[in-house]
């Protein structure tokens, strides 16, 4: 087998890729290991960046999320029981957030590729890279047909954290970049009406709680749990219960309750690795860099990067340059060191850090928590790192 480009991974960094890689006459296979109706149920991020949208609607994939997506103009934060609402939209010229599954995203760039012949490979196992190298690196596996071997210009590794792309690069040839935080979130998707118009952030001395929403009948909550807590702990009484303690407001908000129908407790963590690519092989998104989901960055990074890279590839094809190549990962991990700091400061400023009282660190979330939600200045930074920034 031969293509242009070979892409690990049929996330949304993959099929992104291969996407804007047709639109710019580029050929692609997709490889991905696990099957088709996995990859389109799998619940992840929901909240997509002014540009990830208009990156979606100008390329022809988002028609669906247009009719769909809930458009937001602006985030609450909520600590000592009242709620302090950010303008997003007032503080960045119009710019908003739109809530839309991943899944969803997932599921309209699989549509897509398919309507334009694209070739996607559920299923493959044994995945192995080789030769990056060389001007002909090559990607084997195993499917439903035997061994199979693909020989590409390039390699594009889209393929998540704990996936295989990273570790084809020499570990002598990258510097890894890691951090755990001291709690974890446990996650929920139930079916009832949010209780909320737009996504609330809670600060907590129990521990920070997030009120995020699918669609008009899904809602989406978050608590901060111990990172080595079991689901076996939090029967639904439980969880109803501290999440209705953790978002108490003085003038008596009410938390709607419903059937949970997913769950899961997922670590925080921060993650980068430096370089993002070596010979021809490129990393994308999670494969590349984890930021905790505090500040709703995971997949829109990730389709930053791609968009950095087909640019890139393009530049190759067309005007025999590799430039941009060249520069991939230096332009890439500027902008993912800008969002690793966001993320950790929206992590820093609204969690609960060990399990003793912490007197002086109450003091100071609070003291920021007031700072952003009373100087226009500080919400403005909030408010463009959250609609997502400029291209840098």
């Amino acid at each position: 087998m031969r293509t242009q480009v070979g892409i690990v991974g049929a996330g949304p960094a993959g099929l992104m890729l291969s996407h804007l890689l047709h639109l710019a006459g580029i050929e692609s296979v997709v490889i991905e290991n696990r099957s088709r109706s996995y990859v389109e149920q799998r619940v992840r991020a929901g909240v997509l960046e002014n540009d990830t949208v208009e990156l979606m609607k100008s390329t022809g994939v988002g028609e669906r999320l247009m009719r769909e997506g809930l458009v937001h103009h602006g985030i609450e934060l909520r600590f000592d029981g009242i709620g302090h609402r950010i303008d997003l939209s007032g503080l960045t010229g119009g710019r908003t957030i739109s809530v839309y599954g991943q899944q969803e995203v997932v599921k309209d760039l699989v549509d897509q590729r398919l309507r334009d012949n694209g070739t996607i490979l559920y299923e493959v196992a044994d995945v192995k890279i080789d030769a990056v190298e060389t001007t002909a690196p090559m990607l084997s596996f195993t499917n439903a047909e035997g061994r199979q071997e693909l020989v590409c210009d390039f390699i594009a590794g889209c393929d998540g954290f704990h996936g295989i792309s990273r570790a084809a690069i020499p570990e002598s040839a990258k510097t890894i970049y890691d951090w755990n935080y001291p709690f974890a979130w446990l996650g929920i998707l139930a079916t009832v009406a949010p209780s909320t118009d737009e996504l609330i952030y809670a600060r907590h001395d129990q521990g920070f709680a997030l009120h995020s929403l699918r669609s008009p009948e899904l809602s989406r909550l978050y608590l901060q749990v111990e990172p080595d807590d079991d689901l076996v702990h939090w029967p639904d009484d439980r969880i109803w219960s501290e999440l209705a303690t953790r978002f108490s407001t003085r003038d008596g908000w009410v938390l709607h309750e419903g059937s949970i129908i997913e769950r899961a407790i997922t670590p925080m963590r921060s993650f980068v690795t430096d370089p993002m690519s070596f010979g021809r092989l490129f990393l994308a998104g999670d494969s590349a860099h984890i930021v905790p989901p505090t500040g709703a960055k995971g997949l829109n990074l990730a389709v930053h990067d791609v968009m950095k890279l087909s640019r890139a590839l393009e530049e190759h094809y067309t005007h025999h340059r590799d430039f941009l190549l060249d520069t991939y990962s230096r332009d890439c991990l500027r902008r993912v060191w800008r969002v690793q700091h966001f993320s950790w400061w929206m992590t820093s400023m609204l969690h609960r850090f060990g399990d003793s009282d912490n007197p002086h660190q109450d003091h100071l979330q609070r003291a920021e928590l007031e700072n952003v939600t009373s100087s226009r200045a500080a919400a403005t930074v909030l408010a463009e790192n959250y609609v997502g920034l400029a291209e840098i």
